[in-house]
């Protein structure tokens, strides 16, 4: 009996992952798209899911939040059915500052976000997506940003911070999971044409891009889904940069 591919895609009402939900629809899977605030955006990409033929439900959840991410996985078992991918998608980056300037809060929001609910939301599929726990196997992405490597001097640092952060989870993860049927996965993303730029800045950092353009939300969708297929079934622990050459 084939397994029917499930995938929870945090932070999918809008931008790269509203691109990765609507891929994701397109190459067979029934889609979670989690949200914060913005409903209407959420369901939004739903009606577009289910346009395709497949079966989707918006999901309210603030992921740095221990409680809501049981909630959330929970309520994707109910509505969708046993879980057998995951794209942990939510991040931000902060105030746009040297880090002597960064508040307190502002970088302990950062890592809330992007490292503390990658965690949680990793540690709660575990034991859905785990041969070992009665599960079929699975993926989990994991975006970064090409700023793990490049620091974000002057603008992001923490941010940057977080990212590295990101990406050692994910390796540990791979191994730790591998015997388990999971495989974990990184995409690490460069200037790409979002709303999460201050004006001019994606303008600004693309003239350090060899290929001389941003990339575009589709292409980060296409990168994800790659890891999540199949195709990579052999791939694991890996980051695969999408950067233009940055």
């Amino acid at each position: 009996m084939t397994t029917q591919k499930i995938v929870l895609i945090t932070g999918a009402s809008r931008g790269i992952g509203a691109a990765t939900a609507r891929l994701a629809a397109a190459s067979g899977f029934d889609v979670a798209v989690n949200y914060v605030r913005d409903r209407a955006a959420a369901e939004a990409v739903v009606a577009d899911i289910e346009k395709a033929g497949r079966r989707a439900a918006a999901i309210q959840a603030d992921v740095s939040r221990e409680g809501d991410v049981e909630r959330l996985f929970a309520s994707v078992e109910q509505r969708l059915g046993r879980l057998t991918h995951l794209v942990y998608n939510s991040g931000i980056t902060g105030p746009l500052s040297r880090i002597d300037a960064l508040a307190g809060d502002a970088a302990r929001e950062i890592l809330d976000i992007n490292v503390l609910g990658a965690f949680l939301c990793a540690r709660a599929a575990i034991p859905r997506l785990s041969t070992a726990q009665g599960g079929a196997g699975g993926a989990m992405v994991l975006i970064s940003s090409a700023m793990a490597t490049l620091g974000g001097p002057g603008e992001y640092v923490m941010y940057a911070a977080s990212k590295g952060a990101v990406e050692s989870l994910s390796i540990g993860l791979a191994r730790e999971l591998a015997a388990e049927g999971i495989r974990v996965n990184v995409v690490e993303p460069g200037p790409i044409a979002t709303g999460i730029h201050p004006p001019g800045r994606l303008e600004r950092i693309t003239k350090a891009v060899p290929m001389a353009r941003a990339g575009t939300m589709e292409e980060i969708a296409q990168a994800v889904m790659f890891l999540l297929s199949e195709q990579s079934s052999f791939t694991t622990g890996a980051v695969l940069r999408v950067a233009g050459g940055r």
